[in-house]
């Protein structure tokens, strides 16, 4: 073994052996399971500058209608009664076409009412990430039951080995200046159809 290499090692070894032993952190903090309030997540979401319709199921497909003049864009696994007239159903369609869509209609995994964030899995009623992505509007609809009160109540209810997207409220940015710029990364309008 040359000389430098044994310097270089030697060095690390007794870096090594006067390191500190960090020491197990609490994780009890924040048990999950706590109540859930579904004014905070409307909260939340309003404060990130997405609308909220509390409506009742049968209402989803004359919602959108009236939320939207163009195509609205649909994942194949979305439900038929919630679809509206016309819709487009994406079956693996190009960049393009989904990009020219008004807007597109998903379900959720599940959302946290402390953050006021959305999580979809890319389950067949929320469809493959692009489409949430390329739309200037992206219309959720999300049960009551899908709502839990922190995100270590999300984490127990999601696979992780599925593609997650977090979302809290419309796609924003800020400069340097701090001036903000909507939709960079993502649609700039969501809303957000509370059913119940």
């Amino acid at each position: 073994m040359s000389a430098s290499r044994e310097l270089i090692l030697s060095r690390v070894r007794a870096a090594l052996r006067d390191a500190l032993v960090v020491p197990e952190v609490p994780r009890d903090y924040r048990p999950a399971g706590r109540p859930v309030d579904l004014d905070v997540l409307v909260d939340r979401l309003v404060d990130y500058k997405a609308t909220v319709h509390r409506i009742r199921e049968d209402e989803i497909a004359s919602t959108v209608e009236g939320l939207v003049s163009g195509a609205v864009l649909v994942p194949s696994g979305l439900p038929q009664e919630w679809r509206p007239a016309g819709a487009l159903v994406d079956d693996g369609l190009a960049p393009d076409r989904i990009a020219a869509a008004a807007a597109v209609l998903t379900a959720a995994a599940v959302a946290v009412a402390e953050t006021g964030t959305i999580v979809l899995d890319a389950s067949p009623d929320q469809g493959r990430r692009i489409i949430t992505l390329l739309p200037d509007v992206h219309i959720i609809v999300l049960r009551p039951e899908q709502v839990v009160a922190a995100v270590p109540d999300a984490v127990a209810r999601l696979d992780a080995r599925r593609p997650l997207t977090w979302i809290s409220g419309p796609s924003a940015t800020s400069d340097i200046e701090l001036n903000r710029v909507e939709g960079v990364h993502g649609p700039r309008n969501l809303h957000v159809l509370l059913l119940g």
